[in-house]
């Protein structure tokens, strides 16, 4: 866009960001097999699957830009890592099986809370032992997608922009002095959607969707597998544009939909339908692929009429890519049989939840007095891609949108690994929030990343 203080003038134009360069996309169904272990609730009374209320999807985007190395970003219908063993077991496959290094794929999981448990350590309990299986099912369609959309690549663009959607809400409400997680009508969300618009040969190849909520709509109370809200919301994108769509979960640590917690699917499909509305009106507000509105003259009319009319541009061919750790620090850990002390008194279920939960998150990540916390960035033309395998709140993405106001930026939890923690703000801490007791790291740690974020941004950028 045109510096607001200089005059407009005939042949000036309104920016769309863009990547240049050559790309690939394609698609796997990775939906779990029926029966699977996919208890992810405390309260759950069940353990095994009964059915899928939608398809689950991995879609991979192949991307070559002009350093000729190419770059795949999968997104895949999934909960969370619960091992970092697992983790490296199904990228370390997809890496091997595509020829790639490891800064050349990010591997960006949606998070469904109703999805398969992905821990093949659970393979004794009821429905664990399909997920071996399973994984390594997710290991081949990576490495299929990733093949199909790397040897298909050809040049094209993704333009982006950004829309708005109010689905997603603060989750931290203090009820009588208590720290609960859902939603906060005090509260404010970050109700930025990133959009990408794929085209190949001036033709919309897929659209990819960046946006920051929770997929916490269905919860103990529904037995079958879903993608949660993400299921609807490509489904209205795909009838529209008749092409994939593909979602990656961003900084979502505080985020959810105010209305979750139940069983009714209907609820998470209207939840859906409000996200893909909401990318549609953005993608319509777009000039036609490889354009740019452009004043083009003057008409006399009853009144002088401006006309702006869409021309052909070129740009967006810049692509770098790094990886760097950042060192974070621990708080004081207490030990597992005081952690099952302390929650003596709750539900067995949820205690037993609890416990598997701060046992996994420490394994292979925690080895010292502070961890070293891995970040993801990509350069694609006029936009940048941040990935790390955190819980980040969502201030990491509104500051790199502050830092670099003309640069659009995808930012991505759950992505790699390892590290599946929370990283909340001071005040979450202060407040005593769930993010902050359930993550080992200590208070700090997301300005931390955030600094770091901001450092590899910069680098990208100057270069």
């Amino acid at each position: 866009m045109n510096d607001t203080a200089a005059a407009t003038r005939l042949g000036d134009r309104i920016r769309v960001p863009r990547t240049r360069a050559r790309i690939g996309v394609a698609r796997r169904d990775i939906t779990p097999p029926v029966g699977i272990r996919a208890k992810n609730w405390g309260p759950a009374d069940w353990e095994r699957s009964e059915g899928a209320h939608r398809p689950f999807e991995l879609t991979a985007l192949a991307v070559i830009g002009a350093d000729e190395r190419p770059r795949v970003l999968l997104a895949v219908d999934g909960t969370w890592w619960r091992r970092v063993a697992d983790e490296q077991g199904v990228r370390g496959a997809i890496l091997d099986g595509l020829g790639l290094e490891p800064d050349q794929l990010m591997l960006s999981l949606s998070h469904t809370h109703a999805g398969a448990v992905l821990c093949a350590a659970d393979a004794h309990l009821p429905g664990g032992e399909l997920i071996p299986g399973y994984l390594e099912a997710l290991s081949a369609a990576g490495v299929a997608a990733g093949r199909e959309a790397l040897d298909g690549a050809r040049p094209g663009l993704i333009e982006w922009t950004t829309g708005t959607c109010t689905l997603a809400a603060e989750r931290e409400l203090d009820l009588d002095g208590r720290a609960l997680v859902g939603y906060n009508p005090q509260g404010t969300a970050d109700d930025t959607v990133t959009i990408g618009r794929i085209s190949v040969d001036g033709r919309v190849r897929a659209t990819l969707v960046n946006y920051a909520c929770h997929p916490t709509t269905l919860a103990w109370q529904s037995r079958e597998v879903s993608p949660d809200y993400v299921g609807a919301m490509r489904e209205i994108v795909e009838t529209a544009t008749g092409e994939p769509c593909l979602f990656v979960q961003g900084a979502s640590g505080e985020l959810a939909p105010r209305e979750q917690y139940t069983g009714d699917v209907t609820v998470a499909d209207r939840h859906g339908r409000s996200l893909g509305h909401a990318v549609l009106a953005a993608l319509d507000a777009l000039p036609l692929p490889g354009e740019e509105l452009t004043l083009d003259g003057v008409v006399e009319s009853g009144a002088p009429l401006a006309i702006w009319a869409g021309r052909p541009v070129d740009g967006g061919d810049g692509a770098r890519g790094v990886v760097a750790a950042v060192e974070l620090p621990l708080r004081d850990l207490p030990t597992l049989d005081q952690l099952a002390e302390e929650w003596k008194d709750i539900d067995p279920r949820s205690r037993d939840e609890r416990l598997g939960r701060a046992r996994n998150l420490r394994d292979g990540y925690i080895d010292g007095p502070t961890v070293q916390h891995p970040v993801w960035a990509w350069r694609w033309g006029d936009a940048v891609i941040v990935g790390h395998p955190g819980e980040a709140y969502s201030r990491l993405q509104t500051t790199l949108r502050a830092r670099f106001p003309a640069t659009p930026i995808v930012v991505m939890n759950l992505t790699n690994g390892p590290g599946f923690v929370y990283l909340p703000t001071r005040e979450a801490y202060d407040r005593g929030a769930y993010q902050a007791w359930q993550t080992p790291l200590a208070a700090g740690a997301l300005e931390l990343l955030e600094a770091h974020a901001v450092t590899l941004v910069a680098s990208l950028l100057d270069d």
